[in-house]
This record gives structure tokens, C-alpha cells and sequence, in this order.
């Protein structure tokens, strides 16, 4: 066929936006994808990522898994798979889980395309447009993007030291029927080293939070990325082994093993999980079956514990240099949280300062870089004086090198 065209033709320019849907009009980048652009110069240090230690990660583990698994399943792992997930390794993460309370079976499990397809899956399941979720005041922010593409709303509760105060859920339900005519669709409660808050839920206000939303007859989402790497104090019974029926527990790989696999998983009640698969199998059909089998077998031979217990020595040191950097450089009137675990701190500037605008007339000058607060605030109510400061990527030597650049900055800032 000889197809001809006519260059000369005036051509009537396509307006995209006029064929989207509302959804996706209101969708938003990444504030931590966009600042990870802005940082990826080799010399700036930056704290803004939660990225585990890439020079940690198990190369000869997963090297010997990959040739195991093509040797013996090869054309089993290459092939589609069961929306649910690989049984074996489904088997694993519920005796694990069994381990801290949790009273899952092989069938309450579902593996996902890391937590973050998780919390895609209750916003498919979960989320009409205008209706509520709960949440902490701050919160984490993957969870605000994926719910806001949902055209999800947010009534949100303060965090402390002690985590969300779980006090103010039975005025924040009232006030969300009252304004929407229903319920909120869930609670979300990051107990274990919050991201972005680094805080923990004590066992009082579990219980407490247990008790209100039997009461309120309230569905919970106990997002736990973090709950293997504590670095002090003791274990503390997930949520879901006090209320299992009314839990959804998300969990994740990619802090303990490779982001870069990209697998997670949910545990729910089972008359959820069709809904929950359905909704996947509209997205994805499955998680990589390669991926898989190749965490099935580190899992099952064992490699995984040790590799996890080594990661929770060098945060611990990690975090210990970031919190003696900042008592060392920063100006009085700034304080930070002391986490017992996970990836992140959440520092506090003196209120003169905005640490959005702090970020790019300042610190970016001095070659450093953080997340602002704000991010994390889903109704933009708080932040404005608070920065989340990881320090699990960057090796001791950078952290106190990117904390000193960013102690010359605030005292600049404050001395105009």
C-alpha cells in the first residue's frame, strides 16, 4: 500500500486533556520521585530516598538462586502464574508471620508488585471518589498518592512520640459520617518505625485502637515494611493478632531483601481475598513468577534471617551517627525523633524556617538534600517546619558530612 502525505495540510493538534478521565487529572508526581531527579548529582548527598544499602544487598544469595531456579524450574518460573501467588513461598511468609502472632493460612496471603501495589488494590477495592480514609497527621506518602488517584479524602489524627493518638479516631469517624453520610472506608496505622515519623505505636494504644474500631465496626490497614529491622527495644505484637478479623496486614521484601524484586504482599480475612485478586488480575494478572520462585528459594534455604539480622547492625549504626551528627552541627531550637527501627528520622526546625522553601534556597546550595515535611501532611494542614531524613543509603562518613552541610545551611538561613 503507497500511503501518501500531505506535509502542507494544516493538522488540528490533539488536546489530550479534554479525553482524560477526572482521575487521572488529579493525579500528582511523587514529591520523593521529583527531589530524586533534583538530587542525582554525584555530588550532592542526599537523604531524601528510602533506599536500603545497595552495597548490602545479597548478591551471591540471589546469583545462586537465579541459577538454581532456571536449572531446576526453569520453565515453570519463565511461564505465567496464579494470580494468588507461588505456593511455597505463600507458605513461608504465613509460618513467618505465625512467628509474631499473626494467624495467617497460605490462603490468606496474596503476593504483590511490592506494598505499594497493595495499597493500589484497597484503593481499587476500598475507595470511591469523596470517601474518607483515616490516617496519622503525618503520614506515609506513597499511601496519600495512591489514594488520591482514587480521588480518595483523608480526616487524619496528630502523632507523638508514642504514635498516632488513637484517642481522636471516635471524634474523626463522627465527623466524617456527619460530612459524607458514611463511614470512613478504612483506618491506616503504620505501628512499627513510621514513615515518615520514625515513631512506634505502643502496645497501650494498640490495644486501645483495637478496642475503638471493634466498636465503630472499622476495618484497619497495618501497613509493617519496617518491623524486622528494630535496632532497640523490644517486639511488639502486630495489631492484626488482636483483631485478624477485621485486619489487612501489608508486608514487603524490599526492605529486607532487594527493592528491585519488587514483592510484597497482603494477609487478609479470606472472604476479601477474591475481591483483592480481582482486582489485581485487572492490573497485572500476576507478580513476576521469576521473582518468586528466586525469594521462595533464599527464603527456604535459610538465608534470609542472617541477612536481615546483619542489616539491623550496620542501621543501628547508621541511625547512631545521624543522631550524634545532629547534636553535633545543628542550631538550637531543632529536635528529631529517636527511632527503634527502620529507615527514617523526623527532624524539626526552628518555626521561622519553611523547609520546602529551606530545601531549594538553601540546602540545595550546600549540596544536600531531605524530604519536606509537607509532603506527608495528605490535607497540607502541618510539615511546614519538619524534614524526614533517611539514613540507611548513605554510609557513616556521608551521613555526618550531608548533616554538617545542613547544620552550615540552617545557621545561615537563621542569621537572615
Amino acid at each position: 500500500m503507497n500511503m501518501n502525505f500531505d506535509l502542507e495540510r494544516e493538522v488540528p493538534i490533539l488536546e489530550w486533556e479534554t479525553h482524560m478521565s477526572a482521575r487521572a487529572k488529579g493525579m500528582k508526581s511523587s514529591a520523593i520521585r521529583e527531589l530524586l531527579k533534583l538530587t542525582s548529582q554525584p555530588d550532592i548527598i542526599s537523604f531524601a530516598g528510602g533506599l536500603p544499602a545497595p552495597e548490602f544487598f545479597p548478591l551471591r544469595a540471589v546469583d545462586e538462586a537465579c541459577r538454581h531456579v532456571i536449572k531446576e524450574n526453569g520453565a515453570e518460573a519463565l511461564q505465567y502464574s496464579a494470580t494468588e501467588g507461588y505456593q511455597p513461598l505463600k507458605e513461608f511468609l504465613a509460618n513467618q508471620t505465625h512467628k509474631y502472632g499473626v494467624p495467617a493460612k497460605p490462603e490468606n496471603v496474596l503476593l504483590t508488585n511490592g506494598s505499594q501495589q497493595a495499597l493500589d488494590l484497597l484503593g481499587k477495592v476500598f475507595i470511591d471518589p469523596g470517601r474518607f480514609v483515616l490516617t496519622g497527621r503525618p503520614t506515609y506518602l506513597g499511601a496519600i498518592q495512591a489514594w488520591n488517584a482514587y480521588q480518595g479524602r483523608f480526616h487524619t489524627m496528630r502523632v507523638d512520640e508514642e504514635g498516632m493518638i488513637v484517642d481522636e479516631i471516635e471524634h474523626a469517624y463522627e465527623k466524617v459520617l456527619k460530612e459524607n453520610g458514611k463511614p470512613p472506608a478504612f483506618i491506616y496505622v503504620l505501628p512499627n518505625f513510621h514513615n515518615p515519623a520514625g515513631t512506634t505505636l505502643s502496645w497501650k494504644r494498640r490495644e486501645k485502637l483495637a478496642e475503638i474500631v471493634t466498636k465503630l465496626n472499622l476495618p484497619v490497614v497495618e501497613d509493617d515494611p519496617y518491623g524486622q529491622l528494630r535496632y532497640g527495644g523490644e517486639d511488639i505484637p502486630p495489631i492484626c493478632t488482636l483483631i485478624p478479623e477485621r485486619t489487612i496486614y501489608l508486608g514487603t521484601f524490599s526492605k529486607t531483601l532487594a527493592p528491585g524484586l519488587r514483592l510484597g504482599w497482603i494477609i487478609c480475612p479470606e472472604v476479601l481475598m477474591q475481591r483483592f485478586i480481582q482486582a489485581k488480575q485487572g492490573s497485572d494478572l500476576h507478580t513476576p513468577t521469576f521473582a518468586q520462585y528466586v525469594t521462595n528459594d533464599i527464603c527456604q534455604r535459610g538465608l534470609l534471617k542472617p541477612h536481615i539480622q546483619h542489616l539491623r547492625g550496620v542501621y543501628k549504626k547508621r541511625r547512631d551517627t545521624m543522631l550524634d551528627a545532629l547534636e553535633e552541627f545543628w542550631p538550637e531550637g531543632c529536635s528529631c525523633t529517636h527511632p527503634e527501627g527502620g529507615l527514617f528520622l523526623w527532624a524539626k526546625v526552628p518555626e521561622t524556617i519553611d523547609t520546602n522553601v529551606f530545601f531549594r534556597e538553601w540546602a540545595l546550595k550546600e549540596k544536600v538534600a531531605y524530604v519536606p515535611g509537607v509532603n506527608f501532611y495528605p490535607n497540607a494542614d502541618g510539615g511546614k517546619h519538619a524534614m524526614r531524613l533517611n539514613f540507611s543509603y548513605a554510609p557513616p562518613e556521608t551521613i555526618v558530612e550531608g548533616i554538617r552541610r545542613l547544620g552550615v545551611a540552617l545557621k545561615k538561613a537563621l542569621a537572615e
